[in-house]
């Protein structure tokens, strides 16, 4: 249990000093428009990738349909304005009641 708290701080130390080094280099200035352009798009980048590898699996062999229709609904109710939290549950139930059929 050590270790995993151990790496667990690590990983946070890293993560505050990669942070804190964006300020520190840059000072007062701005980023140039395209720049903030890609820093803008990084995090919806890095979640999408997440939700793909939780799909597909690591070795893309776990795909299943159902949880992509699922995750299909929650997206398109979010685009269409849905809550966040409302979209969610609702590509959840898509999902439970296609498994259910």
């Amino acid at each position: 249990m050590t270790r995993v708290w151990l790496s667990v701080l690590a990983v946070t130390l890293a993560n505050w000093l990669l942070k804190a080094s964006g300020p520190a280099v840059l000072g007062r200035r701005t980023l140039p428009p395209p720049a903030r352009a890609v820093v803008g798009l990084v995090a919806p980048v890095l979640l999408s990738a997440l939700i793909v590898v939780e799909l597909a699996g690591p070795d893309w062999q776990e795909l299943d349909l159902l949880q992509v229709i699922g995750v299909g609904v929650a997206g398109a109710a979010w685009a269409l304005r849905a809550p966040l939290l409302s979209a969610v549950l609702l590509g959840a139930l898509a999902t439970a009641l296609l498994r259910l059929a």
